[in-house]
C-alpha cells in the first residue's frame, strides 16, 4: 500500500515476488527442453531420414553407369527388406564384386582440396586411400562409411581427427602419418578391430588418450617422427602388439614394465635421447629386433645385447653431418618460435631408408655390430 503525496490518497500498487517470476521461466525453460529432446527422438525413430537417404541414392544412380546403377538399385532392394531375411555385410560385398564395381576410393595430387560431394552416395567403400593432396579436414559424412576397412589419408593437410572416426568399428588399418595432427581423439579407442595405426611425422603430436588402451587386435603401432617425451600409457596396455616404432622423438627414459608387451617382436627407438634400456625388455620372449642409436646409449642390459635370438641394431650419426644437424635442429627450433613461420613438412624419406635397410638385416644370420649412415654426392 503507498499513500499518494500529492492527493492524500491511498494507491495500491502490486509487488511481485522477482524469484517466482523467475522459476516460472526456468519451468517453461525446461519443458520447451524436454519438447526438444522428445521430438529429436521422435525424428532418430522414424524412418523418413532412411527413407530420405534412399532416395537420394536413387537420385544419385541417374549420373552412374548401367552396371552402377543395378548395384546401388540391389543395395537399395535389400536395405529395405522386412522380415527374416537380413543383409549382411558378406551379402552387400558378393553384390558388390559381382558387379565388378571398385570397391576403393583412390585420391592422389594436390589438385584436391576437399572430398567430392557425391562421395556420400558411395557408403559401400570398403577402402579410401588418399595421398599427396592439400585436403585439410575429413568430410562430415564420414560417419556413414560404416563399411569402411582401411583408410589410408598419409601426407595430406589434415589437421583434426574427427571423433566420427570412432563409428567407423569395423575398420582394421588407419594411416594419418604425415599429415598436422596435434591430438587424437578418445573416441578412436571405439575402433577395437584396428589392428594398423600409424601416426608418424605430424606437427604437434605428443600424446594419446588412454581410451586407446581398448585396442586390444592392435599388432602395428607407429608414432615416430612426433614430439613424444615418454610413452603414452595406452600403449603399455595394447597387449597384442607385434611392432612399435618409437623413433625420432624426445624420449629420455623408458618404464620398466615394458614387459607388458609380451607379444612385441620389433621395437625401433632410434633417434632419442635414451642413455639406457630398461631390464624389462629382456623378459619379452618374442622380441626379435631392437634398433637404437648407438652414440648416446651406455647402459645395456647384457640379455639383450647377447642374445642370438634377438638382433640388435645400433645406428650411429655421421660424425662428418653432426655439426650440420646440430645447425639445422637450430634453426628449426627458431623457426617454430618465430610467429607466422610454418614449420617445413615431414617427408618420411629418411625412415623409409632406415626401413628398407632394417629389412635387408630380417633374414641375415648376423647383424654388424653398429650401423653409420654415409652420404654420398658426385659433381658431374
Amino acid at each position: 500500500m503507498i499513500k499518494d503525496m500529492g492527493f492524500g490518497r491511498k494507491v495500491d500498487v502490486p509487488v511481485s515476488d522477482l524469484s517466482v517470476i523467475r522459476g516460472m521461466w526456468e519451468v517453461r525453460v525446461k519443458n520447451h527442453r524436454q519438447r526438444q529432446k522428445k521430438e529429436q527422438q521422435r525424428v532418430e525413430q522414424s524412418a523418413l531420414p532412411r527413407i530420405n537417404q534412399q532416395w537420394e541414392y536413387r537420385i544419385y544412380c541417374k549420373s552412374l553407369k548401367p552396371e552402377e546403377q543395378q548395384l546401388l538399385r540391389q543395395y537399395l532392394e535389400r536395405s529395405t527388406r522386412t522380415g527374416t531375411q537380413e543383409y549382411t555385410g558378406s551379402d552387400q560385398q558378393q553384390d558388390l564384386q559381382g558387379a565388378d564395381v571398385e570397391l576403393k576410393l583412390q585420391l592422389d595430387g594436390d589438385s584436391w582440396t576437399e572430398f567430392p560431394s557425391e562421395l556420400r552416395w558411395r557408403t559401400y567403400l570398403r577402402e579410401w586411400h588418399v595421398t599427396g593432396t592439400k585436403i585439410c579436414r575429413f568430410p562430415e559424412f564420414l560417419s556413414l562409411f560404416t563399411q569402411l576397412v582401411v583408410l589410408q589419408i598419409p601426407k595430406n593437410l589434415i589437421d583434426e581427427l574427427p571423433a566420427e572416426i570412432g563409428q567407423l568399428t569395423g575398420l582394421r588399418e588407419l594411416n594419418v602419418s604425415y599429415n598436422r595432427l596435434s591430438k587424437v581423439p578418445p573416441e578412436l579407442g571405439n575402433c577395437e578391430n584396428l589392428e594398423r595405426l600409424e601416426l608418424a611425422g605430424n606437427y604437434n603430436l605428443s600424446e594419446l588418450p588412454f581410451e586407446l588402451s581398448s585396442l586390444k587386435r592392435l599388432v602395428h603401432l607407429d608414432i615416430a617422427q612426433n614430439r613424444f617425451v615418454s610413452i603414452p600409457v595406452c600403449t603399455l596396455r595394447m597387449s597384442g602388439l607385434q611392432l612399435l616404432d618409437l623413433s625420432h622423438n624426445g624420449l629420455s627414459d623408458l618404464p620398466q614394465d615394458m614387459d607388458r608387451l609380451q607379444q612385441l617382436v620389433t621395437l625401433f627407438l632410434h633417434k632419442n635421447k635414451l642413455w639406457y634400456l630398461p631390464h624389462g625388455l629382456a623378459s619379452i620372449s618374442t622380441l626379435k629386433m631392437i634398433v637404437v642409436s648407438g652414440e648416446q646409449l651406455t647402459c645395456i642390459p647384457t640379455r639383450l645385447c647377447s642374445n642370438p635370438d634377438i638382433k640388435f641394431i645400433r645406428l650411429c650419426d655421421n660424425l662428418a653431418n653432426a655439426e650440420k644437424k646440430k645447425e639445422e635442429e637450430k634453426e628449426k627450433g627458431k623457426r617454430r618460435r618465430e610467429p607466422g613461420k610454418e614449420e617445413v613438412k615431414k617427408d618420411g624419406r629418411e625412415k623409409e631408408f632406415i626401413e628398407a635397410y632394417i629389412s635387408t638385416l630380417t633374414d641375415r644370420d648376423t647383424v654388424p655390430y653398429s650401423t653409420t649412415k654415409v652420404s654420398i654426392s658426385c659433381l658431374l
